[in-house]
């Protein structure tokens, strides 16, 4: 019984301490609805560093910083909008998790759909292929045929 606790407080510290990247309190805005607002923006955005999560989630010092001026912005009163273009004209679309679909991005966001349809396709042809029946034997096929079963 005592290591099925153990490993619940383990599983549930380590959960916790993972739930968020923010390393110290003092990251923390004082206004909670400021601080939701803060981290609803940071999980749209990527760390720089990581790559693949957000600066919300990653414990990078790069995150951190980023973290601290998505804060600022917040302070001073910005729009939700203006950070994250404040963002993405300062480090490019690269720094959103899901960048937006415009000409640019286009092919990013089709290939998925593209690379199904050619995998479909090339399927499709392949199959086709192995259901023919083969072509009739010609007639020195069908001697040397006859000269095999004789053979045997």
């Amino acid at each position: 019984m005592r290591l099925i606790s153990f490993v619940f407080l383990l599983l549930i510290s380590f959960f916790s301490i993972a739930a968020y990247g923010l390393n110290s309190p003092n990251e923390l805005l004082p206004n909670a609805q400021q601080e939701k607002r803060a981290e609803q923006i940071g999980a749209q955005l990527r760390c720089l560093v990581c790559q693949n999560e957000s600066i919300e989630d990653s414990n990078a010092e790069l995150a951190k910083d980023l973290r601290k001026v998505v804060r600022q912005h917040i302070q001073a009163g910005e729009s939700d909008k203006q950070i994250i273009q404040w963002m993405v004209d300062r480090y490019g679309n690269f720094i959103r998790l899901s960048p937006p679909f415009n000409f640019t991005t286009a092919l990013l966001w089709l290939m998925p759909f593209l690379a199904f349809i050619i995998g479909c396709l090339s399927a499709f042809t392949t199959f086709r292929k192995m259901q023919k029946e083969p072509l009739p034997l010609n007639e020195n096929e069908k001697k040397r045929l006859e000269k095999l079963m004789k053979e045997s």
